[in-house]
């Protein structure tokens, strides 16, 4: 029996590819550099910020990194935030499930989470949100997911993760939960949606 959830963020609760977009490419111009590659794109999509701005001048070795984490810690991501778009189904969802399941969040975005989950208000639902500031380390490690199921006092087997990348799907791996797959066919579990509802009919969940 199902007893907690647990979703990522970017991809799965907001479409941010637009807003990393942006975001990355501001610090790049800042600097004089030319926007992010499609897989430059890719791979900030599903990495923390530091991992991220680490490889996006990963060939810039003349850019002192610490002027660019000053920059960045600089930014105004308030700015950025009319360009987040939310899951088009997932209040519903939140609402149809808040009495029935534990809710938590397991994310590599780091200092601008709460930000969103304040302006979206959706930061009620959400019992424990996990990010690289709190974990002590970030995805695809265990960290997050681990402390989650322990502040629940939850198994792994009682346990869905909502994810769309493949750092997501090392992630449920390595800490045992079984996986959705969000809006991405590529990644191998049994179970895929391209809706929040759609979860509700999953066989995992009959029982729930």
């Amino acid at each position: 029996m199902i007893k907690l959830i647990v979703f990522d963020c970017d991809g799965v609760m907001f479409d941010s590819k637009p807003v990393n977009q942006r975001y990355y490419n501001q610090i790049l111009d800042h600097f004089g550099k030319p926007a992010m590659t499609a897989d430059e794109l890719e791979y900030v999509h599903m990495h923390n910020v530091q991992e991220g701005v680490s490889h996006i001048f990963r060939n810039y070795q003349e850019i002192d990194m610490e002027e660019v984490n000053n920059y960045r810690n600089g930014m105004d991501y308030t700015r950025f935030i009319p360009y987040m778009v939310i899951g088009k189904d997932l209040k519903e969802f939140l609402e149809a499930v808040k009495e029935r399941f534990y809710l938590a969040i397991s994310t590599n975005r780091s200092d601008t989470m709460e930000l969103l989950l304040d302006t979206f208000g959706i930061k009620q639902y959400f019992g424990k949100v996990m990010t690289p500031i709190n974990a002590e380390r970030p995805k695809p490690a265990p960290d997050a997911m681990l402390e989650i199921l322990d502040y629940y006092q939850v198994k792994a087997e009682e346990t869905i993760f909502i994810g769309d990348s493949m750092v997501d799907q090392m992630h449920a791996k390595a800490s045992g939960v079984q996986l959705i797959a969000f809006n991405n066919q590529s990644l191998q579990t049994p179970y895929h949606v391209k809706s929040f509802m759609e979860i509700w009919k999953l066989p995992i969940m009959m029982d729930s």
